[in-house]
């Protein structure tokens, strides 16, 4: 059996027996649905034991892989480097443009939705801008990846680089570019006034996550993507919706029990929650809402990885 079949066994039996645990109750004797809690029964284990039979079966293909990308990081810092000042170019105020566009956003937000739908939410702007500020740097990385495998065709033509550079950069580039728009939270916050809480120090942990859940969204959109082309289309609609089910401009109270359900299916949910619970109200979240940020993040980026592997050797054939 080779080494990739024994991860798979092992990680579908402790996925098996994660669903059971998960399903019951076994203080109180009953069957229950819980998602948040079957996710982190069926994937946790399965992702520390999997991942860790990985790495030790695969060990030296991993350090060859690690010194392999090695070489490749100043191309990543120069494909950055050249994706911003593309960005800006010809603009007159350049990079003040990452803190203006949200500031600007949001006030449009705020007068719409704080004054015309009048929700009851204390300070608003800041409220909308936390939850814009991490679901629009994972919609701007995904979809920039969705064709980043397609538009260096040319490049992959000619010289041999490593496929997965180019989502890897696109990703990096718009978390490099939240960070600047992250400035607009903090001058909002001190505008309003609004307390600060020791616990803002712990708002890299989401925006990790969702950089780690990002790169995963976009191996598998970027693969897919030079396949099927439709994919493109497909996406920007399915972003829209996906941003309506993610508590951003509303409050995730007005939602209906059986709604909120759902929403535990919802990465984006736990991430944009996590970073609002740390910057606005000042706590620390509970463990299994840690569980849950990390699980998705290492889930879909495990998913991007054995997908886009397993079809970079065809891109040649498409692109």
């Amino acid at each position: 059996m080779s080494k990739n079949k024994i991860v798979t066994a092992v990680c579908a039996v402790l996925g098996l027996l994660g669903l059971g645990c998960g399903l019951y109750d076994f203080q109180n004797g009953v069957w229950v649905l819980d998602v948040e809690r079957i996710v982190i029964c069926m994937f946790g284990p399965m992702l520390v034991v999997g991942g860790l039979l990985f790495i030790l079966l695969n060990r030296k293909e991993l350090a060859a892989t690690g010194v392999g990308f090695g070489k490749y990081r100043y191309l990543v810092g120069n494909l950055i480097s050249r994706d911003l000042k593309v960005k800006y170019r010809r603009s007159t105020l350049g990079f003040l443009w990452s803190v203006l566009n949200p500031l600007l956003m949001a006030l449009v937000i705020n007068a719409v939705f704080s004054n015309l739908f009048k929700f009851k939410i204390e300070y608003f702007i800041v409220y909308y801008l936390t939850g814009s500020l991490i679901f629009n740097f994972m919609t701007e990385a995904t979809s920039a990846s969705l064709t980043s495998v397609l538009g260096a065709a040319s490049l992959i033509k000619k010289v041999y680089i490593p496929k997965y550079i180019f989502p890897l950069e696109k990703c990096l580039f718009a978390f490099v570019n939240m960070l600047f728009s992250s400035v607009a939270v903090i001058i909002v916050i001190l505008i309003k006034r609004m307390p600060v809480h020791w616990t803002a120090l712990l708002f890299f942990f989401p925006m990790i996550c969702v950089l780690i859940f990002s790169l995963g969204m976009s191996l598998i959109l970027s693969s897919v993507n030079v396949f099927f082309r439709d994919v493109g289309h497909l996406y920007s609609v399915f972003t829209v919706a996906w941003m309506y089910l993610t508590p951003i401009i509303y409050p995730k109270d007005i939602l209906p029990e059986f709604i909120l359900n759902i929403m535990n299916l919802n990465p984006m949910f736990y991430y944009v929650e996590y970073f609002r619970e740390v910057v606005m109200y000042g706590t620390v979240p509970n463990l299994a809402a840690h569980l849950m940020c990390i699980i998705y993040a290492f889930l879909f980026l495990a998913l991007g990885l054995i997908i886009f592997k397993k079809q970079q050797d065809r891109f040649i054939l498409y692109i």
